[in-house]
């Protein structure tokens, strides 16, 4: 028999990067008393990650609990970053409904029309918060037309259009129904519309157990752990499941056919449900919570976990996103290997990115036969550049090549590769080199528009091959004024050649420290990667030249002294601050035949072959296969 279980809401909150998803749920820990009166709590409490915290982004989702009013209100916390929207999706089958997040400047921006999507399809009714109504040039009015618009645009239904509206700034900590009314400083007006508005669990907790894995966590001490919602029944510690794996039909979704692919059983050993930001231990687990469970050797995203009594436990499959870029981890092979970095070998590569794949589903490794590295593949470059950060914070040196996207054949034959939504905000100044830059890269324009604030928002359609390096030019270009988000579309029709990096590389012929007076004369010919005294070696790239050839050079070389030049000259050499590479922007600059050197310590900048000589006899053979 179903029961309503009106002590439990399950929610998650969704919305566009930097809009303010981490910053509220912060607020709702501390005013739904989950920390004591005198404790210090740090900003962004639900990032425990430090790249997180760095960054500024959600990567992976997290869930919490706070009570209120004798409910226990589960939350998760999603990315807003594109590349990690797979997390988003999988988190909405938990859920009963959404916090829509919506800052009052920016409206809607295309990961808001993604989760929004993807929620309304499910059939959930959102409670859309408009943010930061604080700061300034903040038109909360515009921003719920622009929500609205989006909602009807989607095909929301009458229900799913009658959403509850509030208002406020989660970094002061308020949110209201009415802007014109009252301004308490507290967030009372959001857990009594959660309360009210999302609907509490209808479930059977007598029926056999059941639940589907929507996100995967590991132990070293514990193994594989499965997170998702007990859809019906109960289960103890210590029992017996069965472990039900499916796949798509010729593993191709669209056909919309599923099967199963094995039934395994297995006893539990853990069974965990949320405190606060803690997983407390639990005896017992019942249909409407949100849980972590150990046992089943292997678990995978979409898995079902029943009592073995239940006849077709099965669930379909769950959607695990694509990869779209690709790139090389290779061993380094530089001269200064191993100096800087304990894990240099393949073997060791090998074995980090499997433990990743045990928890990052949206990442692909295959050996392609080559001697010295793998090939990687996730849902973008800063997917991939998480996992490398991850890697070289552990001591692990290596070498990437650039980002490649991955492409496709459609039924005739042609060729297709991955395509993104781009909104671009930019001063009316920087309007025309924006457009002209585009153009190169493929961006097709589709709309323009002119609040009258100065800011004009652009709304692109360009493959992601043109976004690749764009990024960093963008910020150049607008003076650091503009914003630009993108997210994938889809695939779509080859768009011929991108013309991205228009200048070459100063690339050094000889190894040892630079030195200040040949890096003198080198600033003229382009921009300087390194400093006087930095190890160099011969093929590493040491800076960027002024034209789009690349320019060998010598940087150790000393001065002749004699009567007239005295080792003191060397005090009135002036150099200009180098621009060092980051592993974003490294990864972003490089060109094919070029590789990034990543180590704890160092990002470099090295040709894939380090002779010149090999260099050349590559060039030439290209050259004559294609003429």
């Amino acid at each position: 028999m179903n029961i309503v279980r009106n002590d439990i809401r399950n929610i998650a909150i969704i919305a566009h990067v930097d809009h303010g998803k981490t910053t509220l749920v912060d607020e709702m820990l501390k005013q739904g008393g989950v920390f004591r009166k005198n404790q210090q709590v740090q900003e962004r409490v639900m990032d425990s990650n430090d790249l997180e915290r760095e960054r500024g982004i959600t990567i992976l989702a997290k869930n919490t609990a706070v009570h209120y009013a004798g409910a226990k209100i589960n939350i998760v916390d999603t990315p807003g970053h594109a590349d990690f929207s797979g997390e988003v999706e999988r988190v909405l089958s938990m859920v009963d409904s959404v916090l829509l997040l919506v800052d009052a400047n920016e409206g809607p921006m295309p990961q808001t029309r993604y989760v929004l999507m993807r929620s309304l399809k499910r059939g959930l009714r959102p409670i859309v918060i408009v943010n930061k109504v604080d700061r300034p040039n903040a038109d909360p009015s515009r921003a719920l037309d622009k929500t609205f618009d989006l909602f009807v645009e989607l095909g929301a239904n009458d229900d799913q259009l009658d959403f509850p509206v509030l208002y406020g700034s989660g970094l002061e900590g308020w949110l209201v129904r009415d802007l014109e009314g009252h301004r308490p400083k507290n967030m009372d007006a959001l857990f009594e519309t959660i309360v009210e508005r999302v609907p509490p669990p209808e479930v059977n907790v007598d029926a056999p157990f059941r639940m589907q894995v929507c996100s995967l966590a590991w132990s070293d001490y514990i193994g594989q752990i499965g997170c998702g919602r007990v859809l019906q029944g109960r289960l103890r510690n210590g029992e017996t499941l069965a472990r039900t794996t499916t796949r798509w039909h010729n593993n191709d979704k669209r056909t919309g056919r599923w099967e199963v692919t094995g039934v395994e059983q297995a006893a539990t050993t853990h069974l965990w449900v949320t405190r606060g930001l803690e997983r407390q231990a639990a005896e017992e687990i019942a249909a409407g919570d949100i849980v972590w469970l150990a046992g089943p050797e292997r678990l995978g995203i979409g898995d079902t976990l029943s009592s073995p009594d239940l006849a077709d436990p099965a669930l379909p499959p769950l959607e695990i996103e694509q990869p779209t870029v690709s790139m090389f981890f290779l061993v380094n092979s530089g001269p200064l290997a191993g100096k800087e970095g304990r894990a240099v070998t393949l073997r060791q590569i090998r074995d980090r990115l499997e433990r990743e794949q045990r928890v990052n589903v949206a990442l692909r490794v295959e050996d392609v036969g080559r001697a010295d590295g793998l090939k990687v593949s996730g849902r973008g470059e800063l997917h991939l550049a998480i996992l490398i950060e991850e890697m070289r914070r552990e001591g692990m040196e290596l070498c990437v090549s650039r980002p490649e996207v991955i492409t496709q054949r459609d039924e005739q034959g042609n060729l297709l590769e991955p395509m993104e939504q781009l909104i671009i905000d930019v001063p009316e100044d920087y309007q025309g080199v924006v457009i002209e830059k585009l153009a190169r890269r493929k961006g097709e324009l589709i709309d323009v528009q002119n609040a009258g604030t100065g800011l004009i928002r652009m709304e692109y359609r360009i493959p992601t091959r043109g976004l690749i390096g764009y990024r960093s030019e963008f910020l150049t270009d607008t003076r650091g004024l503009g914003i630009a988000s993108s997210r994938f579309t889809g695939y779509g029709p080859w768009c011929g050649d991108v013309v991205a990096r228009t200048r070459g590389s100063l690339v050094s012929t000889e190894s040892g420290p630079a030195t200040g007076y040949t890096l003198e004369n080198l600033q003229q010919r382009g921009t300087l990667f390194i400093s006087p005294l930095e190890e160099v070696y011969a093929g590493m790239i040491v800076g960027e030249n002024a034209r789009n050839d690349d320019m060998p050079c010598n940087p150790t070389k000393r001065k002749q002294l004699g009567n007239y030049r005295s080792s003191t000259k060397e005090i009135d050499v002036v150099l200009k601050v180098p621009r060092r590479l980051t592993l974003d922007t490294g990864l972003e600059w490089i060109a094919a035949d070029e590789l990034l050197e990543v180590t704890p310590k160092s990002i470099r900048a090295r040709k894939a072959l380090l002779s010149a000589e090999d260099r050349k006899r590559q060039h030439r053979l290209f050259m004559s296969q294609a003429g």
